[in-house]
């Protein structure tokens, strides 16, 4: 369940359609613009498309910059925590054979699967954030654009990943302690009682 988060994660990422945003007219003007972290593009409605990369990184909105950051780090986090969860799977013999220690693998690789999907969906969701804003803000001339299906795959990646990742620590077991509690039971040996009692009426007699 995680593995297909991160291919999800992967997927949004490299999607082109982040957001969306149509422009009418007669059949022949009708096209499509699009954009997504990378690039922007538009489609015309004979279904030719011209896309184009933006310029320079640091003229971009800092939520895109953010954004973009955050997806990388997703990605990464994902890759790591994927050979991570196979040394500590139970099923193979990578590593170590040790229950316990697969078990602290197992659970570290589930916590970092965690912080892969969060942090894929704060990207996602704060760009859907920003989208909205600018949709229903009156002030705004630019563009207004809707949200693209790769959001919509992010969430959906990003949860997959975070549910798998809860899955992979709930796997993770303490050692067992053996009880040293329960009913003492002293076991005197047979006549032992006679005997002391014997001794201590023989030492009273030798006194007397």
């Amino acid at each position: 369940m995680s593995l297909v988060g991160c291919l999800t994660i992967g997927i949004t990422l490299s999607n082109e359609r982040w957001k969306t945003s149509s422009v009418h007219g007669s059949v022949i003007t009708t096209s499509i613009v699009y954009e997504n972290l990378w690039k922007s593009c538009a489609e015309q409605s004979t279904g030719i498309s011209n896309c184009k990369r933006f310029d320079s990184m640091l003229s971009l909105p800092a939520h895109t910059q953010i954004c973009r950051a955050l997806m990388i780090v997703s990605l990464v986090l994902g890759f790591i925590s994927c050979i991570l969860s196979l040394f500590g799977l139970k099923c193979t013999k990578f590593g170590t054979s040790n229950e316990n220690t697969k078990g602290k693998i197992a659970l570290t690789g589930g916590l970092i699967f965690i912080l892969s999907g969060l942090f894929c969906m704060v990207a996602v969701s704060w760009y859907a954030a920003m989208i909205t804003v600018q949709f229903f803000d009156p002030r705004y001339l630019g563009t207004k654009y809707e949200l693209g299906p790769a959001l919509y795959i992010g969430w959906a990646g990003s949860l997959l990943a975070i549910l798998g990742g809860s899955l992979l620590c709930c796997s993770c077991k303490r050692k067992k302690k053996m009880k040293t509690g329960g009913y003492k039971y002293n076991y005197s040996e047979p006549g032992k009682e006679f005997r002391e009692f014997k001794e201590i009426n023989e030492k009273s007699r030798a006194y007397v």
